[in-house]
């Protein structure tokens, strides 16, 4: 039992030491990971305008200048966006200009009805309002010589419901099947859920999440070594963007703290 709380003090130190030294850069790799499926998506818009354009008609049926509309909307939404949370510009307006466009996709592409698109477009919005919680924390900075009357709240419950979006993106990596290899990481995955959504012992345990996330990203989701002309790629291509925006917003945990509604916090006042 010493050993094993041992063990865990040393992963914990291990994990502040690596905060501590990215803490300049930890933030900005956060963000541009966060909104790298916006970016990627914004880019499909254009270079696919006819396609895009061409497949809304289809499916809505309504009509060449909605169809046009939708996909205009959606280029310059997404890159417009992004640009504003990289250069941390209006990052309020930003983030919702962004969520606009999940709620628009999610409805556009029939996303509602399926249970793993609509658990990632949960855990997008999830990391988006980590990004508006580090804004808040900026904002308040800036006035640091100021007293302040209390806790900032809406920083506070921004993270907390951050954090527990974000874990809908692990929902989708389940699998109900009896080989060891996927008992061990379904156990150790709904572990890791469980301590980043109660906050506890949060740094580490996101770290571990965006290390395992990007091995099972880059193993599964490898879309470059797909041929272009075949429809998986595009497939892949999405599913990579779009879990990269999610390691960004748990690497915003670990930048941010798990905030005022977590264990970690309550702790302290123990």
């Amino acid at each position: 039992m010493v050993a094993k709380e041992e063990l865990l003090a040393k992963a914990e130190e291990v994990a502040d030491q690596i905060v501590r030294k990215s803490k300049h850069v930890l933030p900005h790799v956060a963000r541009f990971c966060l909104i790298s499926t916006f970016l990627e998506d914004g880019l499909r818009m254009y270079f696919q305008w006819n396609e895009q354009r061409d497949y809304m008609d289809a499916s809505w049926g309504c009509g060449y200048f909605l169809a046009t509309l939708f996909v205009l909307l959606n280029l310059i939404g997404q890159l417009g966006g992004c640009i504003m949370v990289l250069w941390r510009f209006k990052v309020d307006i930003a983030c919702a200009v962004l969520f606009f466009i999940v709620v628009l996709q999610t409805i556009a592409y029939s996303i509602l009805w399926d249970f793993q698109f609509l658990m990632r477009n949960l855990a997008l919005i999830g990391a988006l309002l980590l990004v508006l919680a580090e804004s808040r924390v900026e904002a308040k900075s800036i006035l640091a010589g100021v007293p302040s009357l209390g806790d900032n709240k809406p920083k506070t419950y921004l993270q907390l419901t951050g954090r527990v979006l974000l874990v809908f993106m692990f929902v989708t990596l389940l699998r109900l099947e009896l080989s060891f290899m996927q008992i061990i990481q379904n156990v150790v995955g709904s572990v890791l859920m469980v301590l980043v959504t109660i906050g506890f012992k949060t740094k580490l345990s996101a770290l571990i999440l965006v290390l395992w996330l990007n091995i099972l990203n880059f193993y599964f989701n490898a879309w470059w070594t797909i041929p272009s002309y075949k429809p998986m790629r595009d497939f892949l291509k999405y599913d990579f963007f779009q879990t990269l925006s999610v390691i960004g917003g748990l690497l915003m945990v670990v930048s941010l703290g798990p905030g005022g509604v977590s264990m970690d916090e309550h702790k302290k006042k123990w």
